[in-house]
């Protein structure tokens, strides 16, 4: 059955429909009320004609559909297959971005909290999301110092010998070792945790309050201390958080600037009447298929962000003509919302668009499932006000988040270090990095190097040379476990400062194989992570599962790859000169009563095999015994 033949069987209800070529890959993904109705207008006489829609057109060989019940149920689906079939006609969300959130793992015998930024159904509990993105880990600390619940990555499934540092720096009361804590006891302070994330800080003080007083009552007045000293700085966050609560409500702020085929986007969050966060994205190209036949006229008109709707200094075309904003908007809210356990109550955008009121009651719809508050989600136009003025307030920032990206404007030091705290999570800015790689030939001279980035520039004067000891053959995650050991014992025995990120040169083996040395010198809490090659993913130690993917024009990637490339580099130039000195030497051991420790001593003081062989029996008896220099003559002039 052709194409044509096949639009005409579809059913004429709500659903959601996929486009194919002739690879069956799914180049676009829609939603429709009327499934029949919407695939068969992209063959309309005029559609066809259109540049954009017919070039999906031409590509298209076969349709699939999927029924759903109603709008609502296509909309969530077709923003599930957007994500997951990533099709080329789609616009596709694309971030440097991702907010933490906090987990609390309920399922585990001992739970634990953590900073992630991806949600799973694996049984624990996620709160969040939260910004700016170091509040998420502000929020950890303070369970781990209050709380002491730990964040360590020890298996609790059964008792070890002795805890690690974090009981003797009292962030964590010991669950690993038998007898240093009840479950019960433990599952107390896990209830104390879970009503503090929840904002529940009313219960949490009454519950805390009734502890103190029983334990006072008992005469346990180190207890009751402890009761009382978190009494006190859970009221203190509840005063602080009344205080936000009265100044304004939550929202997210729209604004956009689109220049020559390029889009920027700036989000503002507005919580409590305050801007604490923004987030950026960019589209370098956006897909050829900008519009889609609707079910019905559009509704409303688009407004333009009055930033954009000025030609562009080298004379480009407006932005309404140059792509449809309102049918962008309605694919980036959908992509941004749906699923998310957290929808501010608020949205405001530049644009109209179509399917504006059926998201909103989707929205509306999900934040009563998670139960949360059971006010409705808004997403308005604003045309006047101040409203409207924060809307062109991210306008202007959008133009000048364009600017940097695409004009090439290189960012301060200061701005790439923000922007890798951000998107690798770590807890501090990171002003030093230190970076390893592993370089051999088959297992042979095996060696490793290590560079150092520190305030926007390379430390040359810090790097460090190793040569493998304890690993035979090929097995680069040992070799790098023995460095790592080797470097950061002398650190610690030094007492010197940690680096803010040690960096791998490396996968997920040479990641793990480095925590593992950490973890054997009882350095937990080190920011670790590890670039891969060839896919350039940074794997986040601990956040394995949700690997960091950067934009190739991103700073922050150009940064990492800067620094891992150096390592490499220094690794092999140094293999290099030991493979040479190797290979120099062979000949020379040949020779009957020279031995290693000769042999260095040779090109040590002549500099090259070459010069061995040129120089006379009096130089070469300046080095070695007339016995062995006439050995070396005979050789040569062999």
């Amino acid at each position: 059955m052709d194409l044509h033949a096949k639009i005409r069987t579809l059913p004429t209800t709500a659903g959601v429909y996929l486009y194919k070529n002739a690879e069956g890959e799914v180049i676009y993904v829609g939603k429709a009320k009327n499934l029949r109705s919407r695939v068969s207008s992209y063959f309309h006489e005029g559609r066809v004609e259109d540049a954009k829609t017919g070039t999906l057109v031409r590509e298209a060989v076969d349709v699939d559909y999927i029924i759903v019940a109603n709008n609502k149920e296509a909309l969530a689906l077709e923003n599930h297959l957007i994500k997951q079939k990533k099709p080329r006609f789609n616009i596709l969300l694309r971030d440097d971005k991702t907010y933490p959130y906090i987990k609390l793992t309920i399922s585990e015998r001992f739970p634990r909290v953590y900073v992630t930024r991806r949600l799973r159904k694996d049984g624990s509990v996620y709160y969040g999301p939260y910004f700016p993105a170091n509040l998420a880990y502000r929020i950890v600390d303070l369970i781990h110092r209050h709380f002491l619940i730990p964040s360590c990555k020890v298996d609790l499934n059964r008792y070890h010998p002795r805890p690690c540092l974090q009981y003797y720096i009292k962030r964590c009361v010991g669950p690993c070792v038998e007898g240093y804590v009840t479950p019960e006891s433990y599952q107390e302070s896990v209830r104390d945790v879970k009503l503090f994330l929840e904002g529940r800080q009313t219960d949490l003080s009454r519950s805390l309050r009734q502890r103190m007083d029983k334990a006072a009552q008992d005469q346990e007045y180190e207890r009751a201390a402890k009761c009382r000293d978190l009494i006190s700085t859970v009221e203190q966050l509840q005063e602080k958080q009344r205080i936000a609560s009265v100044e304004g409500d939550d929202a997210d702020v729209f604004g956009y600037h689109y220049e020559n085929g390029m889009l920027a986007v700036n989000l503002f969050h507005v919580r409590g009447g305050r801007v604490l966060d923004r987030r950026e994205f960019f589209w370098d190209e956006l897909p050829e298929l900008d519009s889609r036949a609707a079910d019905d006229s559009r509704v409303g008109t688009v407004v333009p962000n009055p930033v954009e709707q000025r030609p562009a200094d080298n004379g480009t075309e407006n932005v309404a003509d140059a792509f449809d904003p309102g049918m962008f908007f309605s694919s980036l809210l959908t992509q941004l919302y749906i699923g998310q356990p957290y929808v501010p109550r608020n949205i405001f955008v530049p644009v109209d668009f179509e399917d504006r009121t059926m998201l909103e009651e989707g929205l509306s719809d999900q934040m009563a499932g998670e139960g949360a508050r059971p006010t409705r989600v808004h997403i308005t136009v604003p045309q006047r006000g101040d409203k409207r003025a924060l809307i062109d307030l991210a306008g202007n920032n959008a133009k000048q988040s364009y600017d940097q990206r695409f004009r090439v404007m290189k960012p301060n030091t200061r701005a790439i270090q923000e922007a890798l705290q951000d998107s690798l999570g770590l807890p501090e800015l990171p002003r030093r990095i230190e970076c390893f790689d592993i370089s051999h030939i088959q297992g042979a001279e095996t060696v490793a190097s290590m560079v150092v980035w520190e305030d926007g520039q390379m430390k040359k004067s810090d790097y460090r040379k190793f040569i493998i000891r304890s690993v035979d053959g090929v097995d680069d995650f040992a070799s790098m476990r023995e460095v790592v050991t080797r470097r950061y014992t002398r650190v610690r025995d030094e007492k010197k400062k940690l680096p803010s990120l040690v960096l791998i040169d490396g996968g997920l083996g040479q990641l793990h194989a480095a925590a593992e040395a950490l973890e054997s010198l009882e350095i937990i809490n080190q920011s670790l992570a590890a670039i891969a090659k060839r896919e350039e993913i940074i794997y986040v130690c601990g956040q394995e599962d949700d690997p960091v993917v950067l934009d190739h024009h991103s700073p922050v990637l150009h940064l990492v790859q800067m620094v891992r490339d150096e390592a490499h580099r220094f690794a092999v130039t140094f293999h290099r000169k030991r493979r040479q000195i190797r290979d120099r030497s062979t000949e020379l051991r040949q020779i009957p009563g020279v031995g290693e420790h000769t042999t260095r001593r040779l090109l040590e003081h002549f500099g090259s095999i070459q010069a061995v062989k040129q120089a006379d029996a009096a130089a070469l008896s300046s080095v070695v015994t007339r016995t062995q220099a006439e050995a070396i003559m005979s050789h040569f002039r062999k």
